[in-house]
């Protein structure tokens, strides 16, 4: 039988909702509970796999191929059970085409169909059928409360604690504590506004999680338990910490586990072993020196367009004792600056990303990391572009290019599988799945590591499992002149046989990858290709000195 978690947020956003259920998740999981998460949005879009990173920040890719909220990749990083899927994030645009879906096909039987109940009673569904098989199931509500576009939301939470009852369900919410200067004080009305707007649409919260830069005294708690309805043992004080990776200790000393577990009848549990996380922090906050990382890419003025590339890189530094810092450069901008910008950088990566904008950018400081030594990584795009500057530079082949960018190029290495295999009259010998040809190669696959390679020995493994989220393939016909010219396919997808890794045996260390890595990064336990790459950087660094 589940138990759910429902969290809501007031006053103003990114106040961190996704970081406080994550937390209360990786607690509940060192209690030896099985838990999952789950993300409403209530933007109208189906999902995010359209949007511009710069309107949403990145979009996660679950195993199963689900592009979804950035809220997923800090559940997955904050839990080590469970694997988020489609069904742990879906958006209001996702419901109503569902509902009008069935409207259309008549399952409604001519009935008027309204918000309440069918909107209301589809957001049910997900939620409960998100949450089987688990112990305990988080939902987080995007956007705060009184937002237009989340009343459905509210609503079906208001209907399910209803029907759910005190015992399988609680609300946790999440809101901030401003200090005015001025006054020398910390003001608890913006909590209180914000209880009374969720009292106004028939819920009352369980737990007040409150974010501040200051410390908060017992009066102050109080005050907030006596004005809001909540325990005073309930609200609990998230002051600004020095990483997310501090937060399950900070709410483990406030016995906000001990709360949820007395709510639930879980009476018998072991504490809650907190080891992992206090190593993390440990490892994180005494580096032996910092290494500088390059990242070269159009999105650099938001780095929530990298959100988990960052945190793998910060994960891979936890690993190698080191303080990674990300220099970030504009790809476009490159292209008309001096590459000595890239000087200081002891490793460089090129990160995924869509589109031509950038790519000149990005080939010269693929180039830049190839000719002076420096450590590559190359992600998605950044495979496929360190291909094209490989054969332009070494393998003779000054006219390559990518079929999405120059469709009259006489080397295409790289474009939609159909169209080299229908180049070749190839196209219905090839075992192609559902997903490829002019979509979209989505969510966990595997690959199969050469022999005798680095990235073989990176991992360790003859097979891996990795996710992707790209349209465009390296041409297989280009595989030959490339190795011959140095460069080696390390790697090939299991069914398709597909281009997945490369690398180039005389470089220290340069490596580009087709598919995402960045996705598997968690703190307790890195990911091995990251871990390898700030090695190198940090043999650099040292070499350098």
């Amino acid at each position: 039988m589940t138990h759910f978690i429902f969290v809501t947020g007031g006053v103003v956003s990114s106040l961190g909702k996704g970081i406080s259920a994550a937390s209360v998740a990786a607690l509940l999981e060192a209690r030896g509970l099985s838990v999952t998460m789950v993300k409403m949005d209530p933007y109208i879009n189906v999902d995010p796999g359209t949007m511009s990173p710069f309107q949403h920040g990145e979009v996660f890719v679950t195993e199963d191929g689900a592009e979804t909220d950035l809220d997923l990749g800090y559940y997955e990083r904050f839990l080590r059970r469970a694997k988020m899927t489609k069904l742990n994030n879906f958006t209001s645009g996702r419901v109503y085409q569902d509902v009008l879906n069935k409207e259309r096909r008549g399952d409604y039987l001519g009935g008027t169909v309204q918000v309440i109940p069918h909107i209301t009673d589809n957001i049910k569904e997900r939620v409960l059928r998100a949450g089987e098989g688990y112990d305990v199931a988080i939902v987080e509500i995007g956007g705060t409360v009184g937002d237009i576009e989340s009343l459905p939301f509210m609503e079906s939470v208001r209907q399910l604690m209803v029907e759910l009852g005190h015992k399988r369900s609680m609300l946790m919410h999440l809101t901030l504590l401003p200090y005015i200067s001025s006054a020398a004080e910390l003001k608890t009305k913006p909590t209180q506004h914000s209880v009374k707007e969720l009292l106004s649409i028939g819920i009352q919260p369980d737990i007040l999680i409150c974010r501040t830069e200051h410390d908060v005294d017992a009066d102050t708690t109080r005050k907030i338990a006596l004005f809001t309805n909540v325990e005073a043992r309930a609200v609990v004080v998230c002051k600004d910490a020095k990483t997310i990776y501090q937060i399950p200790r900070n709410f483990y000393e406030q016995n906000v586990d001990d709360l949820i577990c007395e709510r639930f009848g879980y009476n018998d549990l072991p504490k809650a072993d907190l080891s992992d996380w206090d190593q993390v922090c440990e490892a994180l906050f005494n580096p032996e020196y910092t290494v500088r990382v390059a990242m070269v890419g159009k999105y650099v003025e938001l780095p929530d367009a990298y959100k988990s590339v960052n945190e793998a890189l910060l994960h891979a530094g936890i690993q190698n004792r080191v303080k990674v810092q990300i220099d970030y450069v504009d790809a476009q901008a490159l292209e008309s600056e001096d590459i000595a910008i890239l000087d200081t950088a002891d490793a460089i990566l090129v990160p995924g990303g869509f589109g031509e904008r950038g790519t000149e950018g990005k080939m010269a400081a693929i180039r830049y990391a190839r000719e002076k030594g420096i450590p590559f990584l190359g992600i998605c795009l950044g495979m496929q572009l360190a291909v094209i500057e490989y054969a332009r530079h070494v393998a003779q082949m000054p006219e390559a290019s990518s079929t999405e960018f120059n469709r009259a190029t006489k080397y295409p290495l790289i474009g939609l599988i159909t169209e080299w295999l229908d180049e070749r009259g190839e196209l219905q010998q090839r075992n192609l799945e559902s997903d490829l040809g002019g979509t979209m190669r989505l969510g966990a696959q595997k690959s199969e590591l050469v022999a005798g390679t680095k990235t073989r020995e990176i991992y360790g493994k003859a097979e891996i499992t990795e996710r992707h989220r790209h349209r465009y393939e390296m041409n297989d016909r280009f595989i030959e002149p490339l190795e011959k010219a140095g460069m080696r396919v390390s790697g090939y997808s299991s069914v398709q046989h597909l281009v997945e890794t490369v690398e180039i045996p005389a470089h220290p260390w340069f490596i580009a990858v087709q598919f995402h890595p960045e996705f598997t990064s968690s703190p307790r336990d890195g990911h091995p290709l990251f871990a390898s790459f700030i090695d190198a950087a940090k043999k650099q660094n040292q070499k350098g000195k």
